[in-house]
Order: C-alpha cells, then structure tokens, then sequence
C-alpha cells in the first residue's frame, strides 16, 4: 500500500450568517439572461452585473453533495409558458444577489459540524471545527490561473483553500466514552487553520496558520505546532519571514521532533512584471508531425510572462525544522511537488518539475525529476528525469512513459517501489506484460540491478504491503471492466503469484471487500493480520465490505484466510433499520499480534432519520460505546420520508432510485406533489451490472448547501439519483445509443412516480449538474413529454468544443463523428420548447465545461425563441462556494420550480403529437445508422437487438438522427 504521509484539509467550507463586509457592495451580482417567449412584447434587459482514511473522517451529513440542486411547491396557477408580465419581480430579477424562502435558507446556514482526526495511539480525537459558507469577498481575491493550478499569490497557496477554525482535543477513555474539550491555544484570534498532522508518537501537532490582514487579504502561511498535552501551539519558526509555500507540498513530520518544510525563499523578490509589449507572437508548432491529442484542460500556462510567474510561487526552498528552534536549509531552490520521508527516516523521497514546461497540459504532466536524499539533506542519487508528457494518449489506461508510481514501501524500512509501462504508454498497443513492478533497496549495491516484484497484462492499480509473506497486487482494464488481485510474497523467489479475485469493478454484488490496515510504528499503514485465538497458529485478513444486495448495502467484517479463501463473517450491519459501516482498526496501536477477542474498530451508524454517529466496537462481546452525539443538522425535515424504490426500463434493465416524501405527506390525502427528478447518467457494459443496486435505504439523507432535497422543505417530492445507465456490451460503445437510453431510463422514472401517485404528470422538473446539465439538456430536447422544465448546472452541451474525449468517451470527435453530434444538446436546440435555466460559474475550471458552454447554448436557444435563463456567477468555479451565489442559486432555482413546474397546468404530454411527427421523418436507414458504432470500429447488432432498438426508440419518441 501508498504510504499515506499527510492528508490536506480542503473541504467545502459553509457559512453561518451573512457577511456584512463593507467590500461586498462592490462585487458584482449574477449576470443573468433572460428570454420571453417568441409572442413576448418587450425583453429584458441584461444588468451589468460560485489521509488517511483512518486518521481524518468528516460526517456524511456534513458534506455538500454537489451534484444535487433543488424544487419548491406552491399553489399558483399559471401556464407552463406564462406571457410576460410587468410585475415587480420581473422588474427586479436581474438586480443584485436574492435569498431562497427562509425554509430552505435556514437549512443551509445551520452550523456545519467538525470533522474529526484520531491519534495515531487512539487514544486521543480531534474536533476539527469549521465555518459555514464563506462569503463571496473572499472568492474575489486576486489569483493567477498557471499551469492547471489556481495560486493565490498573497497567501501563496491554492486559491479557495477553505479552513478550520479552531482545535478542540478530547481523551478517548478506557470505557470508550469522551472527556472533556481541552482547546487548542496560543494562536491568534480569528485564525485560519489548515494541513493539521499529527507527529508519529502522537506528542504533538503541526498546522499552518493565516490571520486577516487589511482589504480582506491573509498573511502568507506560517507553520504552528503544539503539545497535544497542555493543548499550547507556537510557531515553529522564530523568524516572522520565514513562510509555507503551499503551492505544492507544504511539511512532513521526519521524525518525532523534525519537520521537513516547504518555504517561500527569503531571497525571493517581487513577481515578475508582465511586458507592456509583447517581445513576439505567441507561436505553438508542429512541424515533427507528432500525433498529440489532450482533452479540454483549462488555466494553462500562455506565454513566457506566465511561465516565470509559475515559477515565482512555485519555487521552493526546503527546510529542516526541529521543536528545539534548529533550522537548516536543504537543497537548492526548485519546484518541489512531493515530500516523502523513508519509513525509518534515513532518507527523503524528493519529486520536483521542471522546464521546458507546456502550454497545452497542466503541470502534473510537465518534465519530473525525482531524487533521494539523506534525512539530513545530502543528495544520494536520481531515481528518474521524466520528460514533458504532452502525449499520453486520450484513451482511457493510458498512462505516462517511464517511472510512475516510485513510492516506500510501507513494510520495510526503506526500500523503494515503482511501475514501468511496456506498451509506451497507450492502452490501444496489444501487449503481454503491460506493467512491470520493480523494487530496490535505497541504497543498492554496485552493479545490483532492480528486481522485479511482478508483471501485469491489465492496468496496475496499486499494493497493499503486509510482510515478506504476503502483499496484494491490483490490476484492472476500463474497457472491460476486469479487475483482479493477485497475491504475492515479496520475500519469496520461489513463491509464485496466483489470483486473488478476478471479477467485474461493475459488478457490487461479488465485491469481497478491501483489507484492513493497521499502523506501524514508522506511520505507516500494512495489512493486519489477525489471529483468532493466542495459540492458534494460523493467520487471516480482514475483509472490509460494503455488502451490496438487492435490498441495499449491508456493510460487513470477513475474517478472511488467505491461503484456503475460506470465511468467516465477524460482524454485520444491522439492516432492519440502520446503516452502519467499519471506518478503521482501533486497536492496532500496539506492537505485536492482533488477536480476534481484542479487537476494536470504529464505526458509523444511521439511519432514514438519525444523522451519522460513531461508535466504538470491542470484541469478543462486540459491545458498542457511542463517543459521538452531533445534533440532527435540519430537524424541521426529521420525520422526511425516503424509500429505495425498483422499477423497469422497457428493455428489462432494472432501475433504483430514492423517493424522498416531505414530513407528513400522505398521498392518500394530499395528492400528488410537484417533483423534482435530479440525476447524473452513468456506463455500464453489462444490463445486469446497471441493474444492481447501490446504496442502502437506511442511509441518512445528507443534504448539502444546493442540494436537491433542499425542496422537501418546499413540500416537493424527490426522486433523487435514478439511475440512468448508458450500457454498451461487448464491443459497442455505449454512447452510440446515448439519447435512445437516457429517455427511456427518464420514461421508465417518471412513469413510476406517477403510478405511485406521489407526483403530477404535469409537474415533474428535472435537473442536474455537470454530466447531469448535460443529461437535463438532452432530456428536454428528446423527452419534452416527460418535464415541464428544467434546471442545468454547469454543463457542457456542445461535444465538438471537446474533440478529443469527455466523461468516458475515449474516441475522437473525427472518430465518432454522429455520436458527437447527436449526444450535443446544443445542435438540439430547436427542439427545446419547455422552460430551462442554466445556471454556470464565470470561473469554471472543469475540463470539458467551460463556461463559453452555457453561453454559447443560451444564444442557440435564443435563436430558436426557447423560454430559457441564464446566470453567471461571479467568481465560481463548478462547484459553487460562496454564501451569496449559493443562496442566489437556490432563489434562481425556487422560482424557476416555482413559476414553471408548480404553476403549470399544460398537459407535457401534449408534445407527443409533436415527437411522433418528428419521428416519422426518421427513416429507417438512419435509426440503424445511429446504432451502429461511428469511427468504423463498431459490432452490429442481432435481429433480435435491432428490433428491440426500434421498439424503444418509437415508444420513446427518442429522435434519431
């Protein structure tokens, strides 16, 4: 297994209360753009104004979900395309940042809860406490878009870094319940926190700190470490200049009492200004003739000015910092990428990149140097200089030529690992072996060459390290969706590896489940080995899995024999009317033998209506010791209504989704609710694999800052995550019948809803974010029968801006010409008469998304005299972020559900004339043109799968071009 060194603390940061920063009335609101029906009077105006897995664990209940979005309910009877009116609200939409009702609104700005960081004895946990969503002034601080990275120059870190706010310490007691909260103290008041890393003996901490400074700008970085016992921090630095650089890595514990620390070095100057005349065009060449495609990556480096400004903040100094004061500098100044201290902390695994960078990929492909060095700073020799990598090839398990993967192996005490491909690279070269696994000493002697440790025919995927006895190769291939583990002993010449598990990724239900891990005493983390009892002889894993069924998942323990494959289930979820689910071993803290009757481990559990807590679990009585009660984060939605419900697509795939029901909803009495369908297609290469069900009934319903569910306190029904699986078996591509399955999995959605009398016909919405705008755009132009409208998210509609591969599409746009096209909403748009509103953020770093995507596709409905809105939101990326856009989208989303899904009284199924008009004009050359597979590689289909396909595309009313 990857050593696992360090875990940065980067997530979604939500806001309590609105900030009342003087510097926010001058931020720009949303831009918004509106179109009138075509019959309109008058428009409107535009106005000139988003580690462990044992060691950090954050509550479900406490992320943003970020693909879900919203409804609402009301009793406002309108039509579905309302003329225009001169009422104050249209009067005022494009003015200035709105908030959603006071019901979705109070759920957003509830208190997040902490995340949560156990010591590496586990005897002690951190209560990692954060804020609620920041406010927008915070997202408008400058930042350099360089290399695929966005810098903020005055912190020199990622821009958007969210952080914790305070430290809270609690002693784990024998019995398993908590003490008290010791506070984390000596740092200033109003603190920013982030990188919190325990040092290996659990005696102290070392984070980073930030502190405000003039015009809502922070101090650069300075790193803090504290004792864990008396809960005091302190620089550990005694120069105020001596700064983080968190471009890249930041710091790693060495030791017990010395950090290795990237700096800002103190000879660096002011950045480099850019040339108010340009000493030449901007020339890119191809004059070797060289086949490079790269898919649609964004904030790239453009000219020379921005590649000495990468170097600028990217450039480190590394330092050598004890708890005593000594400081000493290591190395001379680079871009350093990657820290990682051997196990026994002799040596330093160093990666770093540099020039000649690229003005056509991000920097993770830029030319890597990776060296190693003494504890102590002196260079020992180069493990590799890897070239510029603009060439990897776009189809999926292509990878990089050379060294890749060079890590420490997590059992010994400093020995190295690494992979080399042997098909240069490109998935599509046919090869045996594909990868070879190689591995060395440190330091090897003279002449030793590396040996080789194994050699796979798919894609490796990894090791988890045990001993010389016993490690666990994975492999896997995309297109086949094979996926194996083999079983090795790295100590052993004459063992011979054998397979482990050789199955579908697809397939959840034979998942056996991942082995437990415990810590080392270096920090590291290897599989543990158990034994029943003290005398017994015989050792066996763990299995650790999620245990899908059709009922749901039902999380469990194996004890696992690796030798005979026999097992033995040590515990299971109760399924009744809890999820609970194994996060980590809690009782590898001591050396020696693990032993099934002192077993300890830690879990979660909730249910439909108790939010997530943990648990600790002991053997041999498997008593249960809960050390956490968060409150409910939205008790006015306690007593909502969630079912797992199964239905049928018309081909006879099985389908699941998630019915949620507001609280004290009876269908009986109050009828059918507007509903709101929000989702995000997925590929499968087998029917049976789409049908399985994923996910549990029982889990809590965590509702994020734009997600869906937000609308049950708007007394909607949501059917959240159907599935809409895009199969492709055999050798098609499961793209080639894209819109033909995406409607027919929204049919067979819809018409469930229907029949269970939970939702109007004429009031169903749908929407999605990302690939699920994509789906929402398509739906409407294909489907208008199904929604009376819909909500798009930061979408990508128009695939020839992506010519060289998007989601799981590894064919180019010349080589899957028709499918392209077809797939685009964007050459729909004449087809889209139902109301939509796409909502994008202006700074939207996402491959394939730009935000030109949204704009380009509002123009095309325009032209076409669809009902549709746009807003932009200042300052967002995909994923919205700040408190004023996220309140803006849930207003922009309310009322749009509002108006157009509440308020209709149009029969939707009134297109259907329309659709099946429009069919008709589809020869049937042209259907069967649509299912073969474009760029002449596709299979044909049988009769009988022929046949199926007409079927469903008319009873669809699919449109086939």
């Amino acid at each position: 297994m990857m050593r696992l060194q360090k875990v940065y603390h980067r997530l979604s940061i939500l806001s309590v209360s609105a900030c009342s920063s003087p510097s926010l009335f001058s931020l720009s609101p949303p831009v918004i753009l509106k179109l009138r029906p075509v019959n309109a009077v008058r428009s409107l105006n535009s106005p000139s104004m988003s580690a462990s897995k044992f060691r950090y664990l954050v509550p479900i209940n406490a992320v943003a979900a970020e693909d879900s979005g919203g409804a609402s309910n009301g009793s406002v009877s309108s039509s579905s395309t309302p003329p225009p009116t001169e009422s104050e609200d249209d009067l005022t939409l494009g003015v200035g940042y709105r908030l959603p009702p006071p019901e979705i609104r109070d759920i957003v700005d509830a208190p997040p809860l902490p995340a949560l960081s156990f010591s590496p004895h586990r005897d002690k946990i951190l209560f990692l406490k954060r804020r609620s969503l920041p406010p927008l002034a915070e997202l408008a601080r400058p930042e350099e878009k360089l290399a695929g990275i966005r810098i903020d120059g005055k912190c020199n870190t990622r821009s958007r870094m969210s952080f914790y706010t305070g430290i809270g310490i609690h002693q784990l007691m024998p019995d398993g319940t908590l003490g008290p909260e010791k506070e984390l103290h000596g740092y200033p008041d109003g603190a920013k926190i982030n990188f919190v890393t325990w040092s290996q003996d659990g005696r102290h901490l070392a984070f980073s700190i930030r502190v405000e400074e003039e015009e809502n700008s922070s101090s650069k970085l300075r790193v803090w470490v504290a004792d864990v016992e008396t809960g005091n921090a302190r620089p550990l630095f005694q120069s105020p200049d001596i700064c983080l650089n968190a471009v890249f890595d930041n710091f790693v514990w060495v030791n017990n009492s010395t950090l290795l620390v990237s700096t800002i070095p103190l000879s660096r100057g002011d950045p480099p200004k850019k040339p108010l005349v340009p000493s030449g065009p901007k020339i890119q060449t191809n004059e070797q003739k060289n086949i490079i495609q790269v898919r649609t990556f964004q904030d790239l480096l453009k000219d020379e000015y921005d590649e000495d400004l990468f170097d600028y903040y990217a450039t480190t100094q590394l330092v050598l910092a004890s708890l005593d004061g000594t400081v000493k500098e290591i190395g001379l100044p680079a871009v350093y990428t990657s820290l990682d201290p051997s196990p026994d902390g002799k040596y330093l695994l160093i990666s770093s990149i540099h020039r000649p960078y690229s003005f056509i990929v991000p920097c993770g492909r830029f030319p890597k140097k990776v060296d190693l060095w003494t504890s102590d700073g002196q260079f020992v020799r180069e493990i590799c200089d890897l070239p510029l990598a603009e060439d990897i090839p776009i189809a999926f398990n292509s990878v990089r030529k050379g060294m890749r993967s060079i890590n420490w192996r997590a059992d010994k005490p400093s020995a190295l690992y690494w992979v080399e491909t042997q098909d240069g690279g490109d998935a599509k070269v046919e090869v045996s072996p594909r990868d070879i696994v190689y591995t060395e000493p440190a330091e090897p002697l003279e002449g030793e060459q590396p040996a080789i440790l194994h050699q796979l025919d798919l894609r490796y995927g990894g090791i988890s390290w045990c001993d010389d006895s016993l490690a666990l190769v994975y492999e896997s291939w995309y297109k086949t969706r094979r996926t194996r583990t083999w079983v090795i002993s790295p100590g052993s010449k004459d063992s011979s590896p054998r397979i482990l598990f050789d199955r579908s990724s697809e397939d959840v239900y034979s998942d056996p489940g991942s082995p437990m891990f415990r810590r080392t005493p270096a920090g590291t983390y290897v599989i543990a080995k158990i034994k029943k009892g003290h005398d017994d002889e015989s050792y066996y894993i763990i299995l650790n899995g999620s245990g899908a069924t059709p009922e749901g998942n039902i999380p469990f323990l194996d004890l696992f024999d690796i030798n005979t494959g026999s097992k033995e289930r040590i515990w299971q979820s109760d399924k009744e009317k809890y999820y609970e689910s194994v996060v980590a071993l809690m009782s590898d803290q001591e050396k020696g033998d693990l032993c099934l009757d002192q077993l300890k481990i830690l879990t979660s559990k909730e249910s439909k209506t108790e939010n997530t807590q943990y648990y600790i679990l002991s053997w041999p009585d498997k008593q249960a010791c809960q050390i956490t009660n968060f409150p409910h984060p939205y008790p006015q939605l306690e007593t909502l209504q969630k079912e797992m419900i199964r239905y049928q697509r018309k081909d006879g795939v099985q389908m699941t989704a998630t019915l949620y029901l507001p609280p004290g909803y009876d269908p009986s009495k109050d009828g059918p609710l507007p509903c709101l369908v929000w989702s995000y297609p997925g590929e499968f290469k087998s029917k049976d694999a789409a049908g399985q069900v994923r996910g549990s009934p029982n889990e809590f319903p965590g509702i994020g800052a734009t997600s869906a569910l937000l609308w049950l306190a708007r007394r909607f029904a949501i059917l959240s995550g159907p599935t809409i699986p895009i199969i492709g078996e055999g050798d098609e591509e499961a793209n080639d019948r894209y819109v033909e399955q995406l409607v027919a999995s929204a049919e067979a959605a819809v018409e469930e809803v229907i029949r269970r009398g939970v939702a109007h016909p004429n009031k169903i919405a749908v929407g999605g974010h990302s690939y699920g705008a994509f789906m929402t755009a398509n739906l409407l132009a294909h489907a208008p029968h199904l929604f009376c409208c819909g909500v798009a998210r930061s979408g990508a509609y128009n695939r020839t801006l992506t010519p060289f591969g998007f989601q799981n599409e590894d064919r180019t746009l010349w080589e899957a010409t028709s499918t392209y096209v077809e797939m685009s909403p964007f050459m729909s748009a004449n087809k889209i008469k139902k109301p939509i509103l796409l909502i994008h953020g202006e700074e939207d770093n996402n491959t394939g998304t730009l935000t030109m995507q949204s704009d380009r596709f509002f123009n095309a409905l325009k032209g076409h005299g669809a009902l549709c809105r746009l807003v932009i939101l200042p300052y967002e990326s995909h994923g919205y972020a700040a408190r004023e856009s996220i309140m803006h989208v849930l207003w922009e989303t309310d009322r749009w559900l509002q108006k157009y899904c509440v308020s209709n009284t149009s029969d939707v199924r009134t297109d259907l004339d329309a659709s099946k008009d429009d069919l008709s004009k589809v020869t049937t050359d042209s259907e069967s043109k649509a299912v073969a597979s474009s760029g002449g590689g596709g299979a044909e289909m049988s009769d009988h799968e022929c046949e199926g396909f007409h079927s469903i595309t008319r009873s669809s009313l699919c449109y086939v071009l």
